[in-house]
């Protein structure tokens, strides 16, 4: 049994996650501001990892920082405030949580951190400016950290294309826009949030030990192919 701290996971992505490794007979604390809704191998503890004080754990075999953004505005439009908030919840909090449990991490004997990116900051895509620069922020602290951290520790994020989670429920509003997305798509489909979770749980497990330092493109060919 392995254990791990999801931060999120009541929703989402990480949700499924956590469904996953308990699946697997593994251990998650979780931290979020909404409590979870099914039952799990693990403990919660709700709080805002922004704001407030991260409680004490020992060992981690591995760490998932699953809270994120979707913030599309017109590049006019943006504020710094826009920008700071961006930053703020997809990459300093990231920061925030790793630095606090690095000595956790550095117990066990072999660790993973997984964070996220997005397609966005792969390609250039409009109204994503203050996104795109807050992904970008993740995955240049993924590479320098995968190469700091190492050999202990590896470091990786995924970068997806949208998800049909309740974050982007705003976008995904109803069946046309739905159906227009996915033809976006060369596979023909949106990615589902137990796609994902597939892939985290792939880079924390042993089966990824050769793995670090990388940006893995989930997007169903939308960035991937020429199409």
């Amino acid at each position: 049994m392995k254990t791990y701290l999801i931060i999120g996971g009541s929703k989402g992505i990480t949700k499924e996650v956590v469904k996953l490794l308990s699946a697997n007979g593994d251990f998650c604390y979780m931290i979020s501001q909404t409590k979870p809704d099914f039952d799990y191998n693990g403990e919660h503890f709700s709080l805002n990892v922004l704001q407030e004080e991260l409680p004490q754990l020992p060992q981690l075999d591995g760490i998932v920082y699953g809270v994120g953004t979707i913030n599309l505005k017109p590049f006019n439009r943006l504020t710094n405030e826009d920008y700071k908030n961006d930053m703020e919840v997809n990459f300093f909090g990231a920061v925030k949580v790793i630095q606090n449990y690095l000595p956790s991490l550095k117990a066990s004997d072999s660790a993973s951190i997984v964070l996220f990116s997005s397609v966005a900051a792969q390609r250039g895509m409009p109204f994503h400016a203050s996104i795109a620069a807050a992904k970008g922020a993740v995955e240049g602290f993924t590479k320098s950290l995968a190469a700091e951290l190492a050999p202990k520790i590896r470091v990786n994020a995924i970068a997806p294309s949208i998800v049909n989670t309740p974050l982007a429920s705003g976008i995904l509003r109803n069946e046309k826009i739905v159906e227009n997305m996915e033809a976006k798509h060369p596979l023909k489909r949106i990615l589902q949030p137990e796609d994902v979770a597939q892939t985290v749980k792939f880079l924390l497990g042993d089966d990824s030990k050769g793995i670090t330092g990388q940006i893995f493109i989930q997007d169903n060919g939308l960035i991937s192919l020429s199409y």
